[in-house]
């Protein structure tokens, strides 16, 4: 028989496919299909092919990192999802994603938006909106992390109630 420790939901999975798709979302939503920003676009503005070139590496770079905590969150999944009568909640699913994208949000938006200014939500914009965007961006990721967390704390509960049962 499985420990208890053993059955339990691998939230470093669910935290890191939060991560990854949070990144996902901002380089293919925020950085491609609206343009409102690159990677390094605050110190290089996209007003020469140099620069737009630099940007496009960094971009990539970023959207490689993400694509390696999905990797890591799926190989976590996996080798639980092998262990016998691992008991599975969606709580503890989407609070975990909810956790990792939040995570992702509120980091990001504190040092590449705030900290180094690599770039900013949505540059099209006038400069002095600028702040409202990056704030916004950091109060979605903020909501996200404290959502995730209310869910996780319910996962765990049902989950608890589970393994006594």
């Amino acid at each position: 028989m499985d420990a208890p420790q053993d059955r339990r939901f691998p939230l470093s999975a669910g935290i890191l496919f939060g991560l990854g798709l949070g990144g996902f979302f901002d380089g293919i939503v925020l950085h491609q299909i609206l343009q409102w920003h690159h990677m390094v676009s605050s110190w290089y503005p996209i007003d020469s092919m140099a620069n737009l070139e630099l940007n496009t590496l960094w971009d990539g770079i970023f959207h490689s990192t993400t694509y390696v905590f999905v990797v890591l969150g799926l190989f976590i999944l996996w080798r639980a999802a092998h262990r016998g009568h691992l008991f599975w909640s969606s709580k503890l699913l989407a609070g975990s994603l909810l956790i990792g994208w939040g995570l992702f949000n509120t980091v990001e938006g504190l040092i590449d938006h705030e900290i180094l200014g690599v770039h900013h939500v949505n540059e099209p914009m006038p400069r002095d909106q600028w702040i409202y965007w990056d704030l916004g961006f950091l109060l979605w990721g903020a909501a996200m992390l404290a959502v995730g967390w209310l869910l996780v704390r319910a996962g765990r509960a049902e989950q608890a109630a589970r393994i006594l049962a």
